[in-house]
């Protein structure tokens, strides 16, 4: 999680200093509770979605205002906001731009964004624009020098999506497979400063079944990153699964579909998160 750290100069040696994101007084992760429940802003083509096994395709509008969606979630109380570009994943650089600018200017709570961030200027400029933390997928198996530097130059707010699909690490969008397992990607960013990972099963995303927490908390035992469930929570049940102590070293989850749709309760599932 974002916390106060030291913030690499690359011409010389450390300076101690504030988190970036404290440096810009925006949002971030600091003091995030035990467990986190991210809801879900998907965009694609400036709407809120929900695609079914990643395929583009197959999408449903949830909502045409991404602004008032994420309102709408702080104000059901959540503290935290996960938001992806979805056609800037696809096509690897920012596309729902307006959008998420629209998304920022309406919270006051913290967001990570990933989707199509492809190189250290669109970081920097996300983190400028407020977004507390930047989501990396195809480039941390294209380019993981990139990662290490990103996390040198901003530390604490850079994490690492990790969407996996028959073991493997998928990209561009999920519309490829790599040889990569998720544990292999992970490995190649112990000790650099990555301050989470978001780990995506692919072939429950969207499809409400259920969150593969054998599958994350593997992950999670074999790094020292923090580790954020993601694709099927389909129930309150996901939510009491993550408090159960064979999962205790999950970050927490991201939640979709099951939320707009009214499967799972906001409410109920925060308080029980509160305890």
């Amino acid at each position: 999680m974002c916390s106060a750290t030291t913030i690499w100069d690359l011409t010389g040696p450390p300076k101690a200093t504030m988190h970036w994101s404290k440096l810009r007084n925006q949002p971030s992760f600091d003091k995030a509770p035990p467990v986190i429940l991210f809801p879900a802003i998907d965009l694609k083509d400036g709407q809120c979605v929900r695609l079914k096994l990643g395929e583009m395709d197959d999408a449903t509008v949830f909502n045409d205002d991404p602004a008032a969606q994420a309102k709408a979630f702080q104000d059901q109380g959540f503290n935290y906001l996960h938001i992806v570009d979805l056609n800037g994943a696809f096509e690897g650089r920012p596309v729902n731009a307006d959008a998420v600018d629209t998304i920022l200017g309406a919270l006051s709570i913290p967001a990570q964004l990933g989707g199509g961030i492809r190189d250290l200027a669109t970081i920097e400029t996300w983190l400028d624009k407020g977004v507390a933390r930047i989501i990396l997928g195809t480039v941390a198996v294209r380019d993981p020098q990139l990662v290490q530097e990103a996390c040198r130059r901003f530390p604490g707010c850079i994490a690492v999506g990790i969407d996996a699909k028959g073991g493997k690490v998928a990209v561009e969008g999920w519309a490829e497979t790599s040889e990569l397992t998720a544990i292999e990607l992970a490995g190649r960013f112990e000790d650099v400063g990555v301050a989470a990972i978001i780990y995506t099963d692919i072939e429950r995303d969207g499809v409400l079944k259920g969150l593969n927490l054998p599958a994350t908390a593997e992950l999670a035992r074999a790094t020292s990153i923090p580790v954020i469930a993601s694709g099927g929570l389909a129930s309150i049940e996901d939510i009491k699964a993550l408090l159960l102590p064979e999962y205790s070293m999950l970050e927490g989850a991201i939640t979709g579909r099951a939320l707009y749709d009214g499967r799972l309760d906001a409410d109920e599932a925060l308080a029980l998160l509160a305890g």
